[in-house]
């Protein structure tokens, strides 16, 4: 009786286990959400005249970032959440496409305009440390869930 006892429950184990695994983003279908484009632009220049305000130099659009801040985003914007989540694999592909040492990372959701999040931001000293980083590129994603709330992404690289 005891030996079924703890077969029984190693199988539950097992199927509980498996029942709650996590699947990974790779293998979720996302869709794609609208990009609000000009708010997009309006950051940009907003941090970069930030950043040179400071002397520091101007960060270079990446298209290697923009595809991977969009995509998170989307993630974002089906979980409903603010979140850094796949992080790590965002910045290790990035760092293997453009060859970059060093990818960071700021996000924000709810804000209504672009000066509005980076003003956070910069309220923020861990948001300010990466805006004002030693980085050299970028790219910032702002896109419209369907009742029209913003989330954003910035991606830094060096």
């Amino acid at each position: 009786m005891k030996m079924r006892l703890h077969i029984a429950l190693s199988v539950l184990f097992v199927l509980l286990a498996g029942s709650c695994s996590t699947e990974s983003i790779e293998n979720t279908n996302i869709p794609i959400f609208e990009n609000a484009v000009l708010v997009e632009q309006e950051l940009l220049d907003i941090v970069n005249d930030h950043r040179n305000e400071l002397g520091y130099p101007s960060l270079v659009f990446s298209k290697v970032a923009y595809e991977y801040a969009n995509a998170h985003n989307d993630y974002m914007i089906v979980n409903g959440s603010l979140s850094h989540d796949n992080f790590s694999s965002r910045a290790s592909s990035i760092s293997s496409e453009v060859n970059a040492e060093y990818v960071a990372e700021n996000v924000a959701k709810d804000y209504p305009d672009a000066i509005t999040a980076f003003e956070n931001w910069l309220n923020s000293p861990n948001h300010r440390k990466t805006i004002e980083g030693e980085f050299s590129h970028t790219a910032v994603s702002i896109k419209k869930d369907a009742g029209g709330k913003l989330y954003f992404t910035q991606l830094f690289y060096r």
